[in-house]
């Protein structure tokens, strides 16, 4: 893929492209696209942009009465779209940067700028730059019904999950809590994963490194995608859902992203794992370090992740639908604590293997696909920054499970609980988010805690089909 724009043009006439789609990413993580003819592009279009984008008609940009905006195409993210049935509309897809209407300015609120600057902002601080893992869960259903009638007076709502794997008999159910790494034709997902592997290979330039079925039934699936720059590595998770949309669109299927969607069974994580490294050198690797060969460095970014872990919920478990996920039961890290090797824990240090420095890193546990990996990455590494620069301990690890500790036991280890709402995590972004000022500005801060409260009330005014059950005969 190009690199940059003294070439892109040509690119675009070699490849025989008849349109380009310039995507955006919203707040709350969506992606968005406009289809422009390739002969409409030109070397301009690579330094002043593009008029556009209506700015009121993305939720979270702009008001009504200042909506031009302007969007400037990354050529370093160009890429054949697959979907195009006939050779006649092949289509290229490059994110762009949203921009003001005028003075060329960087739209603030553009999560891509945001994480964009979060680079320059880490090498200010004295690293080169960092690396971040992904492991991507994900369901994906045969087809999923749903109906709330959003009037005044709402009398009726329902949703409705087909799946062979929940109900047979087409195919082998999947018995809850069980479906970790079963064979096919248990796993009815596995050339559908393989499909998305090939495509994100072939077309993005996303390296797979493995694929499986995760515990849950109803087709919950895993994707891990290899290492890479923190704005590199946000533009492949967003693509990397993109392309899972298509390919079960195109199966017949539906995929979403939602981290809990069944009751009853274990969620959907996006679990981050990451390290700093300057002048080739991992700085969370220590050889002498006989717990977990993690440098000092590490224990302090461990220590802002822990300080600031429930305010990040708001920003990396950003759904109402994210807080039915983090319960207890279902192997969801709902404990602030940090090990190595312990999955009760939301902050991990795998050790898979030792002396290894390029291995080394450091893994979020409580992120969940319906974030903004923008957003989530930029958040993260300003909290772990923060821990650095105040050096501020992480304490003691903890090597027990967490979920059979006694209320003692978690008192005396000061062992904290991540957030039960959506709502409380808004409210401790509230109180919490002077380590995000270097990149989110006030007015975007606000809008996430407004937003997220307003949702929150929206779902938990509205009775549910439970709420039925347990209540209706009183």
């Amino acid at each position: 893929m190009p690199e940059g724009d003294e070439d892109i043009i040509g690119k675009l006439r070699a490849d025989g492209v008849e349109f380009v789609d310039l995507q955006i990413v919203d707040i709350k993580g969506r992606h968005h696209h406009v289809t422009l003819p390739s002969y409409s592009l030109s070397s301009d279009s690579f330094t002043d942009g593009l008029p556009k984008l209506d700015g009121s008609s993305v939720k979270g940009f702009k008001e009504i009465y200042e909506s031009d905006m302007v969007l400037l195409p990354d050529p370093s993210t160009y890429a054949i779209l697959p979907w195009a049935k006939e050779e006649k509309y092949k289509t290229a897809r490059m994110f762009a940067f949203v921009l003001e209407d005028s003075g060329r300015k960087n739209f603030p609120r553009d999560s891509r700028y945001i994480a964009k600057k979060a680079e320059s902002y880490l090498k200010e601080q004295g690293y080169d730059t960092s690396y971040w893992g992904s492991e991507l869960e994900f369901f994906v259903f045969d087809r999923v019904k749903w109906n709330t009638n959003l009037k005044q007076r709402e009398a009726s709502a329902f949703y409705k999950i087909y799946s062979h794997e929940l109900e047979g008999p087409i195919s082998y159910a999947v018995r809850p809590k069980e479906g970790y790494y079963p064979t096919e034709p248990h796993d009815s997902s596995s050339a559908l994963r393989s499909e998305v592997g090939v495509i994100a290979k072939k077309n993005f330039g996303i390296d797979v490194e493995a694929h499986h079925h995760e515990v849950a039934g109803g087709g919950q699936s895993e994707i891990d995608i290899k290492y890479n720059t923190l704005l590199k590595q946000a533009d492949n998770i967003i693509t990397l859902k993109y392309i899972i949309k298509n390919v079960a669109a195109n199966n017949g299927k539906v995929a979403t992203f939602m981290p809990k969607p069944l009751f009853g069974d274990n969620g959907s994580g996006l679990h981050v794992h990451t390290s700093f490294w300057n002048e080739g050198s991992n700085t969370f690797y220590d050889e002498n370090d006989a717990y977990a060969e993690l440098s000092q460095t590490g224990r302090y970014f461990i220590g802002g992740l822990k300080e600031h872990s429930r305010s990040l919920t708001a920003i990396v478990a950003p759904t109402t639908n994210s807080y039915k996920r983090l319960v207890a039961g279902f192997e969801a890290p709902i404990f602030i604590a940090w090990s190595r090797g312990n999955r009760s824990a939301n902050i991990r240090i795998p050790i898979y293997f030792k002396s290894k420095p390029g291995a080394k890193r450091i893994e979020f546990r409580t992120p969940d696909p319906s974030c903004n990996p923008y957003l989530a990455f930029s958040a993260i590494m300003l909290a772990g920054l923060e821990g650095i620069k105040k050096k501020i301990d992480p304490g003691d690890p903890v090597d027990e499970n967490i979920y059979k500790l006694s209320p003692e036991r978690k008192k005396e280890l000061r062992i904290q609980e991540l957030p039960h709402s959506l709502e409380e995590a808004a409210d401790a972004l509230r109180s919490d988010n002077a380590y995000l000022k270097p990149l989110f500005e006030n007015d975007l801060i606000d809008w996430i805690i407004e937003s997220e409260i307003s949702e929150h009330r929206a779902v938990e005014s509205r009775p549910t089909p439970h709420e039925f059950y347990l209540y209706f005969d009183l």
